[in-house]
């Protein structure tokens, strides 16, 4: 096991940093699939989660959410427990834990990411129904807004949920392989989003697959084998020693997909 490279984090006046995991420990059926995990995410970056199947990664997100106990350890977003700080948290599930076949459209599933917003009283009105288009717009999904989500493909519905992230105009974005098994449209469509994010000086925590694109496609990685290997700048971090003391064997990689215009999140959500 290599040290851990810790990140240091982006001080905003003082403001505590966007996730802070210290001990985090979890088990499934008394095995540990987390292993007393300590990570700091720096504000205003791109972090991928990058390690083998089973390594933790996905849990790793879903104990950030409180979707998931811990054994041992505490997560805070942003200085405080998940339930605190909700509003300012977005997440982008993996596609295969959703129900597609559920009756309901493009545009009503983006506009369900304006109920934090608006609460479970109030109901949408003309103003979310914009903000919705104006998302579904930002991931090139506007025309298939009265689509039901059924008759969308793979890629399709990924950009669709990844518009409701847009909608809910948050400062943290968790995305659990938000690129598995996706069309190249909606991977560029995905690299954009995640660059006109980070230009609003918004954070983003991925589950990420592919070791070809995390130098191109993020700035800090951190390599998760139950256990946290190492973390930080991908300069620094994505490493062959680091990579081979997290998945074993010989790690074969290449690196350097070209540049692509980044957009931006929803200027009408910002507004509320």
């Amino acid at each position: 096991m290599t040290e851990i490279e810790q990140h240091p984090t982006i001080e905003v006046s003082g403001a505590p940093p966007p996730v802070e995991i210290r001990d985090l420990t979890v088990a499934y059926h008394a095995r540990p699939v987390l292993w007393d995990v300590d990570l700091t995410v720096a504000e205003g970056r791109l972090t991928a989660i990058v390690g083998p199947n089973g390594a933790g990664k996905s849990t790793l997100i879903k104990s950030a959410l409180g979707l998931v106990p811990a054994a041992a350890g505490w997560v805070k977003i942003f200085g405080a427990p998940f339930a605190e700080r909700r509003r300012l948290v977005a997440y982008v599930p993996q596609r295969g834990t959703v129900d597609w076949d559920f009756p309901t459209n493009a545009l009503d599933v983006v506009m369900m990411g304006r109920y934090s917003a608006l609460g479970w009283i109030r109901r949408p009105g003309k103003r979310e129904r914009e903000v919705a288009l104006e998302c579904l717009r930002q991931v090139g999904m506007a025309d298939y807004a009265g689509r039901q989500i059924s008759q969308l493909s793979g890629g399709q519905q990924q950009r669709v949920f990844l518009a409701r992230a847009l909608a809910q105009d948050a400062r943290l974005y968790f995305m659990d392989e938000s690129f598995a098994g996706v069309d190249a449209t909606t991977e560029r469509a995905i690299v954009e989003l995640l660059r006109g994010l980070r230009a609003e000086g918004k954070t983003v925590v991925a589950v990420h697959h592919d070791l070809q694109t995390v130098d191109d496609y993020f700035d800090d990685v951190a390599l998760l084998n139950v256990r946290l290997v190492a973390a930080g700048p991908v300069a620094a971090v994505f490493t062959h020693d680091n990579l081979h003391a997290t998945y074993g064997g010989r790690i074969n990689f290449l690196a350097g997909a070209p540049d692509r215009t980044p957009v931006h999140s929803c200027p009408a959500a910002a507004a509320d």
